[in-house]
């Protein structure tokens, strides 16, 4: 019933037929209006960004001959993932569907899921460096070893405080989506009414 109005609303402020469309639907379903009030555009925004940070690193990462995260082509998959992600929340904003909500919670997910993957073996990575950094600065034959090494591992931690970052974004987003898909459930309410009395 408070639906009614809200859509009427969008309707009549709209100023052409297609975003009348999309805010009757938007207004419509209020827990879907709830998940679009977080801006998930302006966090999509973000998540692009650390996503192409995380392929042009990737780039750079490839061409070294020590061990780093694009080894296992870390930064080119999770960069890939941000970037998915980035656009779907982007375009749930402007077009909001319950439809589209559940695939941007799937991909957050699996971005998580490949963030626990990243920041672990990062953290390998980073110790690695430790010990490649003492053994540069105490070996005599390259003294620009320790520099290179350095230059290596600062790259690895701004990609590796950029993952951490970006998890709490998608935390914070399949947060708001979970909450939007388990009220937009539909309810059934079961009224017992007792049986008239009979009469002789």
């Amino acid at each position: 019933m408070e639906g009614t109005e809200p859509a009427t609303r969008g309707r009549t402020t709209a100023p052409d037929g297609n975003q009348g469309a999309d805010s009757s639907v938007l207004m419509s379903s209020k827990p879907l209006h709830r998940f679009v009030k977080n801006e998930p555009r302006s966090l999509g925004i973000v998540i692009l960004i650390f996503g192409c940070a995380e392929l042009l690193m990737g780039f750079q990462l490839a061409s070294e001959t020590v061990q780093t995260s694009s080894r296992i082509y870390i930064p080119f998959w999770q960069g890939t993932l941000f970037l998915i992600c980035g656009n779907l929340s982007i375009y749930t904003e402007i077009h909001p569907s319950k439809k589209m909500v559940t695939v941007c919670l799937a991909m957050y997910v699996v971005s998580l899921l490949g963030l626990v993957v990243s920041v672990g073996y990062r953290i390998n990575c980073l110790a690695d460096y430790r010990h490649l950094m003492y053994l540069a600065r105490y070996e005599m034959e390259q003294p620009l070893g320790s520099y290179r090494v350095d230059q290596i591992s600062g790259i690895e931690g701004v990609l590796f405080a950029s993952s951490l970052c970006v998890s709490v974004l998608l935390i914070f987003l399949c947060a708001i989506a979970r909450l939007a898909l388990k009220s937009t459930h539909t309810q059934v309410i079961i009224q017992c009414v007792p049986a008239p009395p009979q009469t002789d």
